[in-house]
């Protein structure tokens, strides 16, 4: 009882402490997460973080933007970040030079933008963008759409920084110049011709097993070449799929499903206590039709008319001939079990058109254009092809008169398909679609039957509960059984192909042979897998399942060993290779050697150094460059190629005569020379800097 006592006494003390311990376990994990104002980053360049906080905020903006175009957090997160680094290298790449931008640099970046100097109401009476004009909308903006005014007002560093990026970009190419001397070398190494003589002995005279090279010399080879050879850290995972397909009994079930929907069936109307009797899709009523469809169909009613074309390939026959009213199927269609019924049947009208958009001018103006072009056809109905290749706005007709053959219903937009159906031949007319105004005319009409609408019932085939229940439960035990035996056997003991995939990189969300699955990703890199563990993960939509087993930790530095085997193994064996060719390659003359190794001597001619190519073996830019080299008559020593070894005697070289000048080699050098500048440049300010990519700890 004395206990008892303490205890009461001591409730609000041990409450404190509890609520004390509680809230210190909350706010460590608030400010390990970033919360409550305490910043984290996502990582740095050259030492200068990138906050985590504003970085996702720019990564949620991106989605938003982009909604509707499948773009995911992985995707904008790396777009993001690419943006980001290249922004901090930039600016200090500005820092660096002075480079600062005013008001005219930005005016000049918004009339390099289509949208903005392509506007009429930016444009001059010599069509060319006033800036003067611009800048009045953007004063009148500031008060009839202050909104929009704040957003382009917000945009403004982001045109700054690109303008920024254009003066250095062109302060880099202006940089770049070719002297008359390099010109000349370049004339010479493109025109000059050698012919020569050689003995080559290839390494493949010599098997692959008769040179051994250990992983060490890999290794220490890459060591000597670190730049070359670094890598990122990545996870090789191996992994199998268990997929939900339907069996065939689930595919006999949904067959019969569908095949019921044909005979009359009886329903209960709980309106009037009553069985009702329902007619088989093809008793039906047409004006029930549609009502069956929603009721029973994973598609909605399709309106459309198709063309025998369009219809699916194994069945197009059988539903384009079906009478009205008759019904086809069941039968399978790209994973669906369907029944169609013919509603109509459709001719076809051939028609001409103009199409005067309002892209590019107001509404208005668009609207006034056609009206004078249909007063013009009206008066002189011949005029109508010339009209349309002098004014039409689609590329697809203007050139053939503005003339479409053979339309079927359904096949233009609803106001022009309406229209040409609803109008005799020779009717003229304007109408509004989303692409402009259409100054039309009906020039024929044929009632053979050319599409056709059909009413679909559509089912997808798709695994039962119980045979998605069985999937699982496979799937499930291999995860457990992988943890005491081999993902191999196991995988073959379920009849299942082992997938690898290499080199998976920590911000990526794509594994090969198995598409976006950025959960496996991140369970490769989570510091608690260890190489050998094994992980079930549900695909989606149902499709089945993923056993997945790590097998590699690559950390980043040198490439992985089994990865640098495909680049550096052939490197360090054709160099044991020709150690050994070279022994065999005995003599002082081309015919001794070919004699020793069994070779012939062969002849190249006019050879240039710019093409290296020796013809029947390849480029060989060190081969070619010795016979340029010697003398005529003269023979080279051994030279270790890049498909074998070799011996030269030149025959001489034939030198291009002097030009006058080499300002035409000069200006393609320069061009090429600065061509490639805005490309290389963001590569080797990213290959120089310092930076740390910390985003797989966050997603």
């Amino acid at each position: 009882m004395a206990v008892l006592s303490k205890i009461r006494q001591r409730s609000l003390l041990l409450i404190l402490v509890i609520g004390f311990c509680l809230l210190a376990f909350i706010i460590g994990d608030i400010i390990n997460s970033g919360g409550f104002g305490v910043s984290k980053e996502v990582g740095s360049v050259n030492g200068k973080d990138i906050m985590a906080q504003e970085f996702f905020q720019k990564v949620n903006d991106m989605q938003s933007r982009q909604q509707g175009q499948g773009v995911t957090t992985t995707a904008a997160s790396n777009a993001v970040w690419n943006q980001e680094v290249d922004n901090i290298l930039f600016a200090e790449r500005f820092d660096k030079t002075g480079i600062r931008v005013g008001k005219e640099h930005v005016y000049n970046m918004y009339a390099q933008d289509p949208s903005v100097a392509q506007n009429p109401q930016f444009l001059n009476a010599l069509g060319k963008f006033d800036k003067a004009k611009f800048n009045e909308f953007l004063v009148n903006m500031k008060t009839t759409n202050p909104a929009q005014y704040q957003m382009i007002e917000r945009n403004v560093p982001l045109v700054e920084d690109m303008a920024k990026r254009q003066l250095y970009v062109t302060m880099l190419k202006a940089g770049f110049y070719t002297t008359d001397a390099e010109a000349k070398a370049k004339y010479k190494s493109e025109s000059d011709k050698a012919s020569f003589d050689y003995v080559y002995v290839p390494f493949t005279t010599i098997n692959d097993d008769q040179v051994k090279v250990s992983d060490d010399e890999i290794i220490a080879f890459m060591k000597k070449n670190e730049k070359k050879y670094k890598s990122e850290a990545s996870r090789e995972i191996e992994f199998v799929k268990f997929d939900s397909k339907p069996s065939a009994a689930d595919e006999a079930e949904m067959k019969s499903s569908i095949n019921a929907l044909l005979a009359p069936s009886v329903k209960y109307d709980e309106k009037t206590g009553k069985n009702d009797t329902i007619q088989g899709f093809g008793q039906l009523p047409a004006g029930d039709v549609a009502e069956f469809v929603a009721a029973n169909s994973e598609m909605g009613l399709d309106t459309m008319f198709y063309s025998k074309e369009r219809l699916p390939v194994e069945h197009a026959e059988q539903l384009f001939n079906l009478p009205v009213g008759g019904v086809f199927g069941p039968y399978i269609d790209n994973g669906y079990y369907k029944i169609s019924r013919m509603m109509k049947k459709g001719g076809s009208v051939t028609a001409s058109h103009i199409l005067i958009g309002f892209q590019t001018r107001s509404k208005e103006e668009a609207k006034l254009k056609a009206e004078d072009l249909l007063k013009q056809v009206n008066a002189n109905p011949g005029s109508f092809a010339q009209l349309a290749k002098d004014n039409s706005e689609d590329p697809g007709s203007k050139d053939t008169g503005g003339e479409y053959k053979d339309i079927v219903p359904g096949q233009m937009v609803p106001t022009f398909d309406k229209f040409i159906f609803n109008n005799p031949v020779g009717a003229t007319g304007i109408v509004e679609t989303q692409f402009g105004y259409h100054v039309i005319k009906v020039t024929g009409k044929s009632d053979a039957v050319k599409a056709v609408q059909l009413a679909t019932v559509a089912q997808k085939i798709q695994a039962s509960e119980k045979t998605t229940d069985e999937v699982f439960t496979k799937a499930s035990k291999m995860e457990m059984d992988a943890e005491t035996k081999p993902f191999a056997d196991l995988a073959k003991q379920y009849g299942l192909t082992v997938n690898t995939a290499n080199k998976v990189l920590a911000n990526e969300e794509a594994i090969q042979g198995l598409g976006n699955n950025r959960e496996i990703v991140k369970w490769a890199f989570n510091k608690d897998t260890k190489v050998g563990d094994v992980k079930k993960f549900d695909l989606p939509m149902g499709q089945g399942h993923v056993v997945a087993r790590l097998k590699a930790v690559n950390e980043k530095g040198l490439l992985p060993l089994e990865e640098a085997k495909t680049v550096v193994l052939p490197i360090l064996r054709n160099e044991k290779k020709a150690e050994l060719i070279k022994k065999k390659m005995a003599g002082a003359t081309l015919e001794e050697v070919a004699q020793k190794t069994g070779s012939s001597v062969a002849t190249a001619t006019d050879v240039t150094l710019a093409a290296p190519m020796i013809p029947n073996v390849g480029g060989e830019p060190k081969v070619v460059g010795k016979a340029f080299a010697l003398a005529a008559g003269k023979t080279s020593g051994l030279i270790v190629g890049q498909t074998g070894v070799f011996m030269v005697r030149a025959k001489g070289v034939v030198a291009a005569p002097e030009l006058p000048n080499y300002s035409a080699y000069t200006t393609r050098m320069k061009a090429e020379s600065r061509g490639g500048v805005t490309n290389r440049i963001s590569a080797v300010l990213k290959d120089k800097a310092d930076i740390v990519d910390n985003r797989a700890e966050f997603n």
